[in-house]
């Protein structure tokens, strides 16, 4: 990739946000079927997932976060579908480690292929955190949910894979549903204190089209705080930066850290720093977004780093989402003619 010069001054928005974070879906497949992702009655037998040569190439999306990062951005999160079925997955991460301005890489996989070897490898490859989907602990409601007959003890043998690798910075996400979840939260928190890895419960939003979401489904994060306080006594605590996703809190026993994220019940779109790209080269600058920005056709036709830098520019600075918080306040959302992007295309 050739040398790329910042622009010095952080790019902003039509808000007035600054482009700090990218995360990278790598890949739109997955070995879960997870209900309220890729449920199965949409993503079974005969669905046409993005054909290997419409892929980014690792050396294009290497090529895309240097651009990025000469405008701001700071930290990257490499997403799928599942991340890790990308093949030469640690060549990718090495190329984004050597990039300048690049201070943090992290991942989220939904642990099922993180064997000692992999969990090695990643970390050896510059990988500085991992975020792992587990919504539940008993076998029979995260099959139900997982959809694939998986195992709960194999998702728990990555986690410890990845720290005996040496991650020390290990979150474990897990979505609440009522219906379906809203009884192991509990259960994950207990589990998780004392262990050094930060639970953080996810507000179940209504990502894409195919998941049925429902506003009844939707246990607020309120709830689960005085649920969790209850029985183990916890308290806030500030964020870590401008813009964090999870709203923090502590247990003042001292046996750790939790998280809940908010997106529906109380939005952080004001401060939102985020922009993703889809595994076929797309630039998504909101999460329910009904559109991207095609940035594949712009590599593939011999454009310098100078004319995808000036197209990168242009899209933030045009940038106007602010879906969540509509959507809390009441206010009416714009609608587009087009579905909502799938959380498997863009990651969450």
């Amino acid at each position: 990739m050739s040398a790329i010069i910042s622009t010095g001054e952080p790019i902003l928005d039509s808000l007035a946000r600054p482009l700090r974070d990218l995360r990278i879906s790598v890949t739109d497949r997955c070995n879960f079927r997870c209900v309220y992702c890729m449920p199965r009655e949409v993503f079974g037998p005969g669905y046409a997932f993005v054909p290997r040569d419409d892929l980014l190439t690792l050396e294009e999306i290497a090529r895309i976060a240097g651009v990025f990062a000469a405008i701001g951005m700071r930290k990257v999160r490499i997403t799928g579908g599942e991340p890790l079925i990308r093949r030469n997955l640690e060549h990718l991460i090495e190329m984004i480690d050597a990039i300048d301005g690049v201070e943090d890489i992290s991942l989220t996989t939904n642990g099922s292929m993180l064997s000692p070897g992999r969990a090695t490898d990643l970390k050896k490859s510059g990988l500085k955190r991992l975020t792992v989907s587990l919504d539940a602990l008993d076998d029979a409601t995260f099959k139900r949910i997982n959809d694939v007959d998986y195992p709960v003890s194999r998702v728990l043998d990555g986690i410890e894979n990845a720290r005996a690798a040496g991650f020390s910075d290990i979150k474990v996400n897990a979505v609440v549903r009522r219906g379906f979840n809203q009884h192991a939260v509990l259960d994950l928190a207990k589990h998780f204190r004392h262990t050094g890895c930060i639970v953080r419960f996810i507000e179940y939003m209504d990502v894409g089209e195919t998941n049925g979401w429902n506003l009844d489904d939707v246990i607020p994060a309120s709830d689960l705080v005085d649920e969790i306080d209850a029985r183990y006594e916890l308290e806030a605590v500030s964020p870590n930066y401008p813009g964090e996703v999870a709203k923090r809190w502590r247990y003042r026993d001292g046996a750790g850290e939790i998280g809940f994220i908010t997106s529906v019940t109380q939005s952080f779109c004001g401060d939102c720093s985020r922009a993703r790209l889809s595994a076929v080269g797309e630039l998504y600058t909101c999460l329910f977004a009904t559109r991207g920005h095609d940035l594949r056709d712009l590599l593939r036709s011999g454009a310098s780093d100078t004319q995808l830098l000036q197209a990168v520019c242009e899209i933030w600075q045009g940038r106007n989402d602010r879906y969540s918080e509509l959507r809390a306040n009441g206010a009416s959302i714009p609608v587009s003619g087009q579905a909502k992007v799938e959380m498997s295309h863009i990651g969450g």
